[in-house]
């Protein structure tokens, strides 16, 4: 297989999950970290060791000029990039009386901005192609809300108008553009949850369980495989049933 992935924000949690998960399949991965270099680097080492080609990328990709580092130096070293997985987000708990416009906006600065500059520098090489899939990483908060997070729950619900948007105009181009909207999962993300909350979460949720990286990496290689090539504009959210 000689097809590449390159996954933002991915030394920890999904991202790291979803690049191991593609490894595995034999795709060559791009890992793009900000502030994890020692954790991106490991990660780096653990995915080469399967005899798969890979690179590690720091950039803050809400920055344009980090974010076009990232994807020249990803198409160098790769030759094209035929799956790109905006996975790079922030989150924050706060009571919306008490968020400052510094708040809004580094959350509107990660979570939005970075998939757009991202997208736009991968997606003309698609066009050129007539293939490629753009997967973003929304939240069930971005359908749904959630109370203490109105920034955080403002930024998922573009992701996913975005996504729809864009897949409209990429059809053509048969470029495929879906949205995965995971339910509470277990990351360092949702670290500061204490057991209370974890179990209240785990006793409202259908299945009965917080969800794992790689539930979420399970659905972004069904989304990024040929089995999924007549999907685009959805939002998918394996959140155990904790919302149907």
């Amino acid at each position: 297989m000689n097809k590449t992935v390159l996954i933002t924000g991915s030394s920890r949690g999904i991202g790291k999950a979803t690049a191991i998960a593609f490894a595995d399949l034999g795709y060559s991965v791009v890992i793009n970290y900000n502030n994890s270099k020692e954790e991106a680097l490991n990660l780096l080492h653990h995915i080469r060791e399967k005899g798969v080609k890979a690179i590690a990328v720091k950039a803050n990709i809400s920055s344009r000029v980090e974010a076009e580092y990232l994807i020249e130096t990803s198409m160098e070293q790769m030759g094209h990039i035929d799956i790109l997985v905006n996975n790079a987000g922030i989150a924050q708990q706060k009571m919306f009386t008490d968020i400052t416009l510094d708040d809004w906006q580094k959350m509107f600065s990660t979570n939005i901005n970075g998939m757009f500059n991202c997208t736009q520098l991968v997606i003309k090489d698609m066009i050129n192609r007539k293939k490629g899939k753009i997967i973003n990483i929304s939240s069930i908060w971005g359908i749904t809300g959630a109370a203490c997070e109105v920034h955080y729950s403002a930024s998922k619900a573009a992701v996913i108008g975005f996504t729809k948007a864009l897949a409209k105009e990429m059809g053509p181009s048969g470029i495929q553009v879906n949205c995965i909207a995971p339910g509470v999962i277990d990351t360092e993300m949702n670290e500061n949850l204490d057991e209370y909350t974890k179990n209240s979460l785990k006793e409202e949720t259908p299945l009965g369980r917080i969800g794992l990286p790689e539930d979420i990496a399970n659905t972004i290689l069904f989304l990024a495989s040929e089995k999924a090539d007549f999907i685009t504009g959805q939002t998918i959210s394996p959140n155990g049933g904790f919302v149907i």
